[in-house]
C-alpha cells in the first residue's frame, strides 16, 4: 500500500458508529456511564466487594462494568447504579440526522 492508496477518515466522535454498530448512540452512552461508575469506585478506593456492600449491587456486576462487559446492562440500570453510589445524573438527548461514512472520508 502506498501513500496514494491511503486516506484520512475523520471519526464521528462515536467509535461504535465509526465501526458501523446499529445502536451506536446507546453503546456510547453505556460506555460513558460505565466510565463514570469506574471513576467513582476508583476515586473512593472501593473494591467491587465494598461497592456491593454500599449499594446492594452484586460485586460480579461491578466486575463486569470494570471489564467493559456491558451487554447485560441497560442504560437505566447503570444510571440507577450511579444513584446508589450517591451520584446525581442529568440526561440530555439530542436528535440530528445521521452522517454517512462517505461524508467523513478525506482523501490525502
Amino acid at each position: 500500500m502506498t501513500d496514494d492508496d491511503m486516506g484520512l477518515v475523520r471519526g464521528s466522535g462515536n467509535v461504535y458508529r465509526d465501526f458501523g454498530r446499529l445502536n451506536a448512540g446507546l453503546e456510547q452512552a453505556r460506555a460513558i456511564v460505565a466510565a463514570k461508575i469506574i471513576g467513582v469506585l476508583d476515586d473512593r478506593h472501593l473494591s467491587t466487594r465494598d461497592a456491593e456492600k454500599l449499594t446492594g449491587v452484586s460485586h460480579s456486576e461491578f466486575s463486569r462494568i470494570r471489564n467493559a462487559q456491558l451487554r447485560r446492562f441497560t442504560l437505566d440500570r447503570m444510571i440507577a447504579i450511579l444513584g446508589k453510589l450517591d451520584e446525581d445524573v442529568e440526561v440530555s438527548v439530542t436528535f440530528r440526522p445521521r452522517q454517512h461514512s462517505a461524508d467523513r472520508h478525506i482523501p490525502l
